[in-house]
């Protein structure tokens, strides 16, 4: 079994820059994942691993069998690679590189009456991550991203949906290829806007439905307004006109699950 000590080592050099840029990732079609539950969701999720590093003393024999037998490049690291490379602060021992997925809105795979979340360009890893998380709590059908603006295998947005990425569907697309896509398919979608909008609760999220969020700094952009099924609001009652996009994103699907009966 292979052993690399030097947080020196070119593999390891080449492991950071693919934890750093997304044009490396973009280019190798490769990224990195640490943790061992992150690990094993990215692997429910049929994500295919290249190489596992890990510190022998926090891997037991089984768990190095297992990954051994999923016919992974095994390679145990020293404390100092370790350190290096983890991103996180709690020690599990365990990094893996895997192969990225083709996010193409063609990809989707949908039930007969599929419940969809749609984020146009959402910026922050950290809201990213927790639409994931909401997304994956209500068991919806797919995540779709409109006009990203952050690489989705970016270590903070996996650390940050705690997996979430590799339990959901996920694609991406401009806005007008998503609408497009929602049209083609028979799935209303509602806009959560400010502009020509009625209360949520009015609305009936039983049929195939997407539900849409902007950034809490600009909205969503006029195409998804003005071709929206409907406009919903939700309504507020202090001196703030905006909540975090993730918390909007869960009150608005979950309106939607219940009136499904979930």
């Amino acid at each position: 079994m292979k052993q690399i000590s030097s947080a020196q080592n070119p593999f390891i050099k080449a492991l950071l820059l693919l934890q750093e840029k997304a044009k490396v990732r973009k280019q190798t079609g490769t990224f990195l994942i640490e943790g061992k539950r992150e690990i094993e969701l990215a692997l429910k999720g049929n994500y295919q691993l290249e190489t596992i590093l890990f510190l022998p003393n926090l891997l037991s024999f089984t768990e190095q069998k297992y990954f051994e037998n999923l016919n992974c490049q095994m390679i145990e690291i020293s404390p100092e690679v370790y350190q290096k490379l983890a991103y996180r602060d709690s020690t599990e021992g365990i990094l893996a590189v895997a192969k990225t997925k083709n996010l193409a809105l063609s990809q989707l795979l949908l039930s007969k009456n599929p419940l969809l979340l749609i984020a146009e360009a959402p910026e922050k890893p950290g809201n990213i991550g927790a639409l994931l998380r909401t997304a994956d709590a209500a068991h919806l059908d797919a995540v779709i991203i409109a006009n990203p603006k952050s690489d989705l295998y970016n270590p903070n947005i996996i650390r940050s949906s705690v997996g979430g990425l590799f339990t959901n569907q996920v694609a991406t697309g401009t806005t007008s290829e998503i609408i497009a896509f929602l049209q083609k398919n028979n799935i209303a979608f509602y806009s959560a806007t400010l502009q020509n909008a009625v209360s949520y609760h009015t609305q009936n999220f039983t049929t195939p439905t997407a539900i849409v969020v902007g950034t809490e700094a600009t909205g969503l952009s006029a195409a998804w307004r003005d071709a929206a099924t409907q406009n919903i609001i939700i309504p507020m009652q202090g001196e703030i006109d905006s909540m975090n996009v993730s918390v909007a994103a869960a009150i608005l699907i979950f309106e939607a699950k219940r009136q499904r009966g979930f």
